[in-house]
């Protein structure tokens, strides 16, 4: 049995994103997940969380203008204080609206720098914010990208990431793996999560190579995500997509009720 959760930063932008909490409730989710939603929004974000019941299972530390390519700042060195300041502001929102996961960034290539130096800037950094938000009962997540949408972005596959985790030792500190994200990067979906699902901490879904929902692109969702049932993940699975059509009817693949756990051949995916 798996679970789903909708990442309302990419999902239901048909309507506001404070409205997306209600719809996601009304459409028979009972997860969510989103980026940093700047500060100007917490307190209404907390009352919708609260209103609708809605587990937040995933939200990403600040990462600074997504829309304008930044992808984080724990391997700048100039940065530190700000990077620790906007970690810390997330592990206490966290706690607040009872979000168990954080997502952090670690930062796209900074020019005239060694990329050793900016991995030791990267490690001294999760070092603070893991052992920060262990004390809060929070776990940090560390996501590698596609190099074709982040082309800077310093983490791009899973052996580089996982050597910095192991690296850092911490065990609050886990991988976050987007299937989209690694069937462009370096396929073997189903290998890397037999190998290494100790290590995930939560996973992202999107079928490539448009990044549509899954059953429209080259991913055998059944097959992989039969694998990952088999292997006893307790997690959720970020739904990560640009939807072809309606967030709703994009939904179709799913069971009307996705609160719980979903048997995998429940799924429709053949039909989309």
């Amino acid at each position: 049995m798996i679970r789903f959760d909708v990442n309302i930063s990419f999902l239901l932008k048909e309507v506001s994103f404070l409205e997306r909490f209600e719809r996601a409730a009304s459409l028979g989710f009972g997860a969510v997940e989103f980026p940093w939603p700047g500060d100007e929004n917490l307190a209404a974000i907390e009352a919708r969380v609260y209103e609708t019941g809605l587990h937040v299972v995933l939200m990403n530390v600040d990462a600074g203008d997504m829309a304008r390519g930044e992808r984080g700042f724990l391997n700048d060195s100039n940065r530190k204080g700000w990077v620790r300041a906007r970690a810390s502001r997330a592990i206490e929102f966290a706690k607040q609206i009872g979000c168990p996961r954080l997502n952090a960034l670690v930062g796209n290539n900074i020019s005239g720098k060694s990329r050793e130096e900016q991995f030791d800037q990267v490690r001294e950094n999760l070092v603070w914010i893991a052992d920060y938000a262990a004390a809060a009962g929070i776990e940090i997540v560390v996501e590698a990208l596609n190099s074709f949408e982040s082309p800077n972005y310093l983490l791009t596959n899973t052996h580089d990431t996982l050597t910095l985790l192991s690296e850092v030792n911490r065990p609050n500190l886990k991988y976050q793996y987007d299937m989209y994200h690694m069937q462009r990067m370096e396929g073997n979906l189903i290998a890397t999560l037999r190998e290494h699902i100790g290590w995930i901490g939560h996973i992202q879904i999107a079928d490539p190579p448009e990044r549509h929902e899954p059953g429209t692109g080259e991913i055998h969702y059944s097959h992989v995500l039969t694998a990952l049932d088999s292997l006893g993940y307790q997690g959720y699975i970020g739904l990560e997509y640009n939807p072809t059509r309606s967030s709703e009817e994009s939904f179709a693949w799913l069971p009307g009720d996705r609160q719980g756990a979903i048997d995998v051949s429940d799924l429709r995916l053949k039909e989309v």
